[in-house]
């Protein structure tokens, strides 16, 4: 569904394909009156209620009905909800096979969530161009342009589903994480499929970045220079500071990379993050507790985890991330666009995980589940495909859920996306014509984050991006809703 209305001089706004975002947001953008942009605000509309929802419910139940959150990531909801709830059964460490299940889980989720966004959301724009026709910037064009391409969407994607599915019970929403470890191990028949396939998987990503790095090559200014401002980062980060997407304790570094905070156990989150809340969006705006809400905000997800992190524990992605660094002298990179790529090294990464642990016996022991004793509260984060979340209960004598707080990857990238897309109005749309291509230009800035609004405010419904345009004093002059 679209519509469109125009008054007071702007002669046409055209937004038609669809947004390629998981969730329902909304765009404004207020002119003065010399027709430049002076604010620009992305809204999230629908109500986060899951936090209430799960209140009263058993702990035990926790892992699956949190991860009804969302059909895109809810191996991430189910494995943090499942840590969060290890603790709550006493449980501090979980056996090497439960653990290495689990993990296997994460990197298939990782893997799939990552091909799903690079192939099936962002490359249309990069292959096409951000003004190319809205017919063209979709996944049917990029199969029939770009066979090869629409390949690895297919079968990079459907591999992550298949480790999931051998690991968790299905390829969504998973069952076999439960509080103090795993229902079932890797049955040897899953792990033969699963083992034939990966260095093939392993191949058509290394591909995918080699061309991704050309694209870098031949768009400098465009990757450099498109949304591209200076921010705080957060990640989890093993030991010595390596890459675990699974657990760890916290980092936060500064725009120049020195170190805010590090080796932060993330059960003291509340101690290093305040969650704020805004009138005009229903997605909180964390920040770090140690410094102003001005100079608090940072960004999570692929970029913070290539910045913030000292190495990669596996070779072809270890090596992918040094020739990353190296393209800004070590600094961090801050450029919007470097999203992908810093993706597309995650992605690597994952596959790599994933062949290692098929090739580890303990996924096929019979150690599963501990238990210990009983705990009032228990947090867990995990490096979720959108970065860094958090999942925190309270369970009462009666073994029901007292409380629930989420920090999800995409609501602590708010801050971020909204200077993103005020930064690509005032630079692409102030004094000139409004125009599909230029309006698709905030769409790709909002895409880089690959947000899941859904996840991030917990409500069911439709999901169309509306952008508004208002002059100086608040009147609307224009507005266009995609579905």
């Amino acid at each position: 569904m679209s519509g469109v209305q125009t008054s007071q001089g702007v002669r046409k706004i055209v937004i038609d394909p669809v947004t390629r975002v998981e969730g329902h947001g909304k765009v404004t953008i207020r002119l003065n009156e010399a027709g430049e942009v002076e604010e620009a605000r992305f809204h999230i509309v629908e109500f986060r209620g899951f936090e209430r929802f799960i209140r009263g419910r058993l702990f035990w139940e926790v892992p699956l009905i949190i991860q009804r959150l969302c059909g895109i990531c809810p191996v991430s909801h189910h494995l943090a909800a499942a840590r969060a709830m290890d603790a709550v059964v006493g449980v501090d460490k979980v056996t090497p096979t439960a653990d290495k299940i689990r993990r296997l889980m994460h990197y298939g989720q990782v893997l799939q969530s990552h091909a799903l966004h690079i192939f099936h959301l962002a490359s249309p724009d990069l292959l096409f161009g951000f003004d190319a026709p809205p017919e063209q910037r979709h996944i049917i064009a990029v199969l029939n342009r770009f066979p090869e391409i629409g390949k690895w969407a297919i079968f990079i994607r459907k591999y992550g589903q298949e480790v999931i599915k051998a690991t968790g019970g299905r390829k969504i929403h998973p069952t076999n994480a439960v509080p103090g470890g795993v229902n079932q191990n890797l049955s040897v028949e899953n792990r033969d499929v699963l083992r034939k396939e990966i260095d093939q998987i392993l191949a058509w990503c290394g591909a995918a970045l080699e061309r991704h790095k050309g694209y870098v090559a031949a768009n400098q200014a465009l990757c450099r220079d498109f949304a591209n401002f200076k921010s705080n980062f957060v990640s989890l980060v093993g030991p010595a500071g390596g890459m675990d997407l699974y657990e760890g304790k916290l980092r936060a570094i500064d725009p120049a990379g020195q170190m805010i905070f590090d080796d932060v156990d993330p059960t003291a989150y509340r101690d290093h993050f305040i969650e704020e809340v805004r009138s005009w969006t229903y997605l909180k705006f964390p920040h770090i507790r140690s410094l102003s809400r001005e100079d608090g905000w940072y960004r999570v997800g692929p970029l913070a985890q290539i910045n913030c992190c000292s190495s990669i524990d596996t070779p072809i992605a270890e090596a992918a991330r040094r020739e990353f660094v190296a393209e800004n002298h070590g600094s961090p990179v801050h450029a919007t666009l470097a999203y992908h790529w810093a993706r597309l090294i995650c992605l690597i990464h994952c596959g790599e995980k994933i062949k290692e642990l098929l090739f580890d016996d303990d996924l096929q022991g019979t150690d599963l589940i501990l238990q210990g004793e009983r705990r009032p509260e228990g947090i867990a984060c995990i490096e979720a495909p959108r970065g860094t979340l958090f999942h925190h209960y309270t369970v009462d004598e009666h073994d029901q859920v007292t409380s629930a707080n989420l920090i999800v990857s995409t609501t602590s990238n708010n801050e971020a996306m909204n200077r993103a897309v005020k930064q690509v109005a005032m630079n692409d749309l102030s004094g000139r014509e409004i125009t599909e291509g230029l309006l698709n230009h905030i769409e790709v800035a909002i895409r880089a984050f690959d947000p899941c609004l859904s996840c991030a405010t917990h409500a069911l419904g439709q999901m169309p991006l509306i952008v508004t345009l208002e002059d100086a004093d608040g009147s609307l002059i224009a507005s266009r809703v995609k579905q």
